[in-house]
């Protein structure tokens, strides 16, 4: 019988993420500058000293929150061994981790900030409430996604792949489903400065 969290659906996503796909991706994405001075704010402004990114890629985020923070209290899990040898290569120190985003191999409350930045987006229905739990459950205080917004949820078509990016409105999903979640900032980062226009949250724990 197949588990809640082992759906078919969410092992075709992570297969598809973790195999010559999720390998294309990484080789598109190579350049990261423009994140610097979001992420110096956040770690200001949170005052956090351990944080672990959920989808980390090659490190585009963790190179700039190890380069305030001590690279040994960064962490970040994926599915792809590519972007995690990358990773370990650009950002040496940092905790690169293989792991499914559904099942983190982390205690409860073992970091102050647990985020996301265009991971939640590639979730499918079945499998997002387990990532964003997941998320909740290892931070101590913070949770910050960064993610396409859509009032609805909207299924946009990605390179061929179906079910696999959906615009939501994830602010909202945070707040429905933990009651003990409350909304610290919000904004959005446009094309303008490099990004792709994502919202973004940061949620406290209390």
């Amino acid at each position: 019988m197949t588990e809640p969290n082992d759906t078919p659906e969410t092992k075709r996503l992570e297969e598809l993420w973790g195999g010559d796909f999720g390998d294309a991706y990484v080789d598109r994405h190579t350049t990261f500058e423009h994140r610097a001075p979001f992420w110096r704010a956040r770690v200001e402004q949170l005052q956090c000293r351990r944080v672990l990114e959920v989808g980390c890629n090659v490190g585009g985020n963790l190179e700039w929150l190890a380069e305030s923070l001590t690279p040994t209290q960064v962490y970040g899990v994926d599915v792809n061994e590519k972007a995690l040898g990358i990773l370990a290569q650009r950002v040496p120190g940092v905790n690169g981790v293989w792991s499914p985003a559904r099942e983190l191999p982390f205690r409860d409350g073992f970091f102050d900030l647990v985020f996301t930045m265009g991971v939640l987006i590639h979730q499918p229905d079945a499998t997002l409430p387990l990532v964003m739990a997941e998320m909740v459950r290892a931070s101590r205080r913070w949770v910050l996604c960064g993610e396409y917004h859509a009032e609805e949820s909207t299924e946009v078509a990605y390179r061929g792949v179906d079910g696999a990016l959906f615009k939501r409105d994830y602010g909202a999903l945070f707040l429905e489903l933990f009651p003990n979640l409350t909304l610290h900032d919000q904004g959005f980062l446009s094309r303008d400065d490099g990004w792709d226009d994502v919202t973004w949250w940061v949620f406290e724990k209390q």
